[in-house]
């Protein structure tokens, strides 16, 4: 075992994944009985979803498992380490089309774009791990692949491919990351979607440095339509993924004049 206060001054090694290929992913004997490296990760991707990232420890873990903070330093050597392996593991969460499935690739890039959304929603500390690790994981491996071979059969040249995952992914991934705050935020206050988005506009509209923007915003919501919280992000996401899809198409066809 190595712990991260015994390292070398040199830079982080890129991916617990990395070095557990290196080592066959063994670590040393004497390792506590009752622990596994499958419970620890399984605990920690639930105490994320209970306390948030920020209020996430090690010390915290090791008590919800009832064990020693050492002991989970047998499985992993450092807190990064650990969650590099939630984030993996909430990404085997995700429902991927078979590869050889010869769906329609727009319902199959639909498809992938509503688990990755809800996997963000669901696990609103997700978003703020995606950038910070190579995600590298089985899991995430999977969920590239995935994506790539949906996105290649769209009729784009292939130098193109990266750009149109990036501009639908990336689109999912902002639009995930703020309604999983948001359903935080509404969850902290007690209250439905609908009674705190009824409150925060009634208070909004009385400020006259806001009312003015917002009350547009409130008009194009309401023609938009939608009577509750959930219809209009849905109808939203819905619309954009759809103006994102046409916009492959049109490149597409613009590749083959």
């Amino acid at each position: 075992m190595v712990r991260a206060d015994q390292r070398s001054g040199k830079t982080p090694r890129p991916s617990v994944w990395l070095e557990d290929r290196e080592r066959g992913g063994r670590r040393g004997g004497g390792q506590p009985s009752g622990l596994d490296r499958d419970r620890i990760t399984g605990a920690t991707v639930r105490l994320l979803d209970a306390e948030g990232l920020e209020k996430f420890s090690m010390r915290r873990l090791a008590a919800e498992l009832d064990v020693t903070a050492m002991s989970v330093y047998w499985y992993v050597d450092t807190k990064d380490d650990l969650l590099e392996l939630a984030l993996d593991r909430a990404f085997g969460e995700l429902a991927l089309p078979e590869p050889d499935s010869g769906a329609d690739w727009h319902d199959e890039l639909r498809a992938l774009a509503r688990e990755y959304r809800a996997l963000l929603v669901r696990h609103s500390w997700l978003p703020a791990l995606v950038g910070r690790f190579l995600n590298i994981g089985p899991h995430a491996l999977r969920f590239s692949g995935a994506v790539q071979r949906v996105l290649g059969r769209t009729g784009l040249p292939e130098h193109e491919v990266t750009g149109a995952i990036a501009a639908v992914f990336q689109f999912v991934y902002g639009h995930g990351t703020v309604e999983g705050h948001f359903r935080d935020r509404v969850a902290s206050t007690g209250l439905t979607a609908d009674e705190y988005h009824h409150h925060a506009m009634t208070e909004v509209l009385r400020d006259p440095d806001a009312s003015d923007v917002i009350g547009r915003s409130a008009r194009i919501m309401e023609a938009r339509g939608g009577d509750t919280v959930e219809e209009m992000l849905e109808r939203d996401f819905t619309f954009a993924l759809d103006l994102l899809i046409a916009g492959i198409e049109a490149m597409v066809a613009r590749s083959r004049r």
